[in-house]
């Protein structure tokens, strides 16, 4: 299967390394490439895409904003159909960063990612995978909780209302950052139906992969910001 990847840099030399990284692989093409967020979405619109490589800081349309229009609907709710969106940028966990996992990204990229992590990670989103961990996300929520607010239309607590028992303890675990073997340990369950529980949870509460699901406990006051895991 040939993963369809979009460029977004206002940076033509970034993409044009990206670019030819990126057309060194049998399983990769570049589908598109643009210099803003306004021009990505207009592209979109009739380019199929899996996974973006999305800047955050860019004119007219900023990396932020766009990933939020691609990977949420009006109301605020993800879209699970939604292209996987990277986003790439200078410094470790910086803000930009985490307001970008907010609006639906998958992960976030250094900029100068070594070209086995940058395929390696277009290819982990594609296959439903996060390229940040959900501890990394945890860490970041802690820091940047008190300057970007939860929103009005967060969901509440009842957000786990469709899971069963046993799906709502892996969502939690999940959020606490806990890999599937660490869960499969703590519930006394095998690996590979663990696996089976948290694509269930992710299918039946919208979420694209597991970063999206400690964002939601965050958000649903399931996790408090600061709190030990």
């Amino acid at each position: 299967m040939t993963i369809r990847v979009m460029l977004v840099d206002d940076q033509e030399l970034l993409r044009t390394g990206f670019r030819m990284i990126l057309q060194s692989q049998g399983d990769i093409e570049i589908a598109a490439e643009a210099g803003d967020g306004a021009q990505a979405l207009e592209l979109l619109r009739h380019t199929p895409v899996d996974v973006i490589l999305m800047d955050v800081r860019m004119p007219r349309l900023d990396g932020v904003e766009t990933t939020r229009r691609i990977c949420l609907a009006a109301d605020g709710s993800p879209l699970p159909s939604a292209p996987h969106v990277l986003i790439l940028t200078t410094f470790d966990l910086d803000e930009y960063a985490f307001a970008a996992l907010k609006a639906g990204a998958s992960g976030f990229l250094l900029k100068d990612v070594p070209p086995t992590e940058l395929v390696a990670a277009i290819r982990a989103v594609h296959g439903g995978d996060a390229v940040v961990a959900p501890t990394t996300t945890r860490r970041m929520i802690d820091r940047f909780a008190e300057v970007l607010p939860t929103p009005q239309s967060a969901p509440g607590p009842d957000v786990l209302g469709p899971l069963t028992d046993r799906e709502r303890e892996v969502f939690l675990l999940v959020a606490q950052g806990l890999s599937n073997g660490e869960i499969a340990a703590r519930l006394v369950l095998s690996e590979a139906t663990v696996k089976t529980h948290v694509g269930r949870i992710l299918a039946k509460l919208g979420l694209r992969d597991r970063v999206q699901a400690v964002v939601l406990a965050y958000e649903g006051g399931l996790i408090r910001a600061g709190a030990a895991d």
